[in-house]
């Protein structure tokens, strides 16, 4: 199978990458069934590249509905070791306004069990460290790529993950903002937690497209603004992953993300089950022999 270091999941409104050369699209499946669309691999600024629509093509997937562990799993399988979701966002702070670009550091957890957070159980108990939940090698050079490319960008900020489909009330916008939230959206988790559990370095690009709905001056956040905003980002998006994907490919990988499992694997080897263990092997094999 053919394989790409850099994986991008794109978000509301970027359903693939103009200026991509070389393209092939590629049907995956996974143990945990299809992922959301085709990936496609492709060039990017001589940079060999795999891109997913997080939501399907014609959007078509619900937050709550995504199929994040096979698309962890289909970037794993490439051989993606560097993973940037872009993604539309509601902003809690003044200051990271419509259509400014955040990188952010942490993330909070307001989503209700719907969503498969793991890879694991079954049999085979993994606690994977999630104390800092990007890899701050490659939110740095994201963030860097941004200033390069011009953009009005933010780094760091705690995102707030909630359920979704509907948007917040004003009461929980509030709330947000006083648990020290600075941005909410609805698809980082669970996949900054699966992207650790495959020892992939996995950070967000985040487009601010709307002050949610505790901004007493703005209008209510709707789709249209949403996807309005968004696609005016589009070629800040294009321009930050040109500037970026060299860098990525080009730097030395020494942070953590790359042995995640390595002081996580908490059952002892014999009583994991084979079936477990091929089943898992693409992530254990190394852990498991």
């Amino acid at each position: 199978m053919q394989e790409a270091r850099i994986g991008v999941i794109g978000g509301s409104g970027l359903y693939d990458i103009p200026g991509m050369a070389d393209v092939d699209r590629l049907t995956i499946d996974t143990p945990f069934g299809p992922p959301s669309d085709e990936v496609v691999l492709g060039n990017l600024a001589g940079v060999r590249m795999a891109f997913l629509p997080r939501h399907g093509r014609g959007h078509r997937i619900s937050p709550s509905e995504l199929p994040s562990q096979a698309n962890i799993w289909a970037m794993k399988m490439l051989g993606v070791t560097h993973l940037i979701s872009i993604s539309a966002v509601g902003s809690l702070r003044e200051e990271m306004a419509p259509r400014d670009v955040v990188v952010p550091n942490q993330l909070l957890d307001r989503t209700k069990g719907v969503r498969p957070a793991s890879f694991f159980g079954d049999g085979l108990v993994v606690h994977i460290s999630f104390a800092e939940p990007y890899c701050l090698d490659l939110s740095q050079i994201v963030y860097d790529a941004a200033v390069q490319a011009g953009a009005r960008v933010h780094r760091g900020g705690t995102m707030v993950v909630m359920e979704g489909p509907q948007f917040s009330t004003k009461a929980e916008a509030h709330f947000y903002r006083q648990i020290g939230g600075d941005l909410i959206g609805m698809t980082a988790l669970p996949e900054a937690k699966l992207a650790r559990e495959a020892e992939i370095c996995y950070c967000t690009l985040a487009m601010v497209t709307d002050y949610d709905c505790w901004h007493e001056s703005e209008e209510v956040v709707t789709t249209d603004m949403v996807v309005a905003n968004l696609l005016a980002n589009v070629d800040t998006a294009k321009a930050i992953l040109r500037t970026a994907a060299p860098r990525i490919r080009d730097a030395e990988r020494t942070c953590a993300c790359g042995s995640a499992l390595a002081s996580a694997i908490i059952t002892r080897p014999e009583a994991v089950t084979r079936e477990t263990r091929d089943r898992l092997s693409l992530l254990v094999a190394k852990y498991l022999p």
